[in-house]
């Protein structure tokens, strides 16, 4: 091959090379249009995101956000398939999806579950101690699992004292309704709905018997996060409107309507609801920054909960907290 030739094949390869990185340049800027995806269910700290999705703030803050309406464990399976760039999770939650596959961040803490979560007693059932030797239904490996653990240890009873029946969350009301199980354990609106339609039913124990044990929180892919930081900045800074905006007097009615219309409730049975959730402003959820151990941080509530899903074979090694949360943009917007 002569030196001319030489020269033309290196000039079409170096076209090609310029082509495919046009492409590329494209293909990324055609990316980054598409709106962020993120997945939201049915809980007072995540229907908040409505507030700020019928207020147009997301808008006004320049993010192009996609809000999906989803049974929560539809979202997690969505996330966990690709189908979402964020997903609203418990923290624990979030760990376990991510030692099983689907790795994540969580970059916001929305709320802790501050007496929502609840195993409610059937008829006869008054007291934890009374669950000895009875079927408890809830959702195996989930959140509620480590609730009815947290209670048995806390009365000195393991968790062989009691029958566990694997029922998933939104079944619940009505298992303890037939008779199927002596108590569940639930999250609001299910576990309300099984204290109102079930005769006799009453709560043993709640969430707010240990603050700190569910966080609610916003997890996003690394991917995501990486290369849509900024935008990902715009959707915490919006959050902290939306906060404000349901914890002042002045407009906390009308950020009460909007999230009751959601779920289909009066705005005064969903007040009643916000009662359950510790929804942390700005100042509020510094104290679940630290990197200390116990339910009052997220790491250390990320750490138990990482202990009790080994333990309970849901996956089989200890995760690395750190690699799970990134508050750097929370703190960014409220200093």
């Amino acid at each position: 091959m002569n030196m001319l030739n030489l020269l033309r094949r290196y000039a079409n390869n170096i076209g090609l090379c310029f082509f495919v990185l046009a492409m590329s340049v494209i293909s990324l800027s055609a990316a980054k249009a598409e709106p962020l995806k993120i997945g939201y269910s049915d809980w007072p700290g995540w229907v908040a995101w409505e507030v700020g999705i019928r207020k147009g703030w997301f808008k006004e803050q320049g993010v192009d956000v996609k809000f999906q309406w989803m049974d929560y464990v539809e979202s997690l399976d969505a996330f966990i398939a690709g189908e979402l760039d964020g997903v609203s999770a418990t923290n624990g939650d979030a760990i376990a999806i991510g030692a099983t596959g689907a790795k994540n961040v969580m970059i916001l803490v929305n709320d802790y579950s501050n007496g929502n979560d609840i195993i409610v007693g059937g008829p006869g059932v008054n007291s934890i101690e009374e669950l000895k030797g009875k079927k408890v239904g809830v959702e195996v490996g989930f959140v509620g699992h480590l609730l009815l653990l947290n209670s048995l240890f806390k009365n000195q009873m393991s968790e062989d004292s009691v029958k566990v029946t694997n029922v998933a969350t939104d079944a619940s009301p009505e298992s303890l309704a037939s008779g199927a199980v002596d108590a569940i354990v639930a999250w609001q609106p299910h576990s309300g709905r099984a204290l109102k339609n079930v005769r006799g039913a009453k709560p043993l124990y709640t969430s707010a018997d240990e603050p700190g044990l569910i966080y609610d929180v916003l997890t996003v892919t690394p991917e995501s996060l990486d290369a849509r930081r900024s935008d990902w900045m715009k959707v915490v800074e919006v959050w902290y409107r939306i906060v404000d905006y349901i914890k002042n007097p002045e407009t906390q009615a009308d950020a009460v309507k909007i999230m009751a219309r959601r779920v289909n409730l009066r705005p005064e049975q969903y007040q009643s609801l916000l009662a359950g959730t510790q929804i942390l402003d700005a100042q509020e959820v510094k104290a679940s920054f630290p990197e200390v151990n116990g339910y009052r941080t997220l790491y250390g509530s990320s750490k138990i909960s990482d202990s009790f899903f080994v333990a309970n074979d849901v996956y089989g090694d200890i995760q690395n907290i750190d690699d799970y949360i990134d508050l750097s943009l929370m703190k960014s917007v409220i200093q």
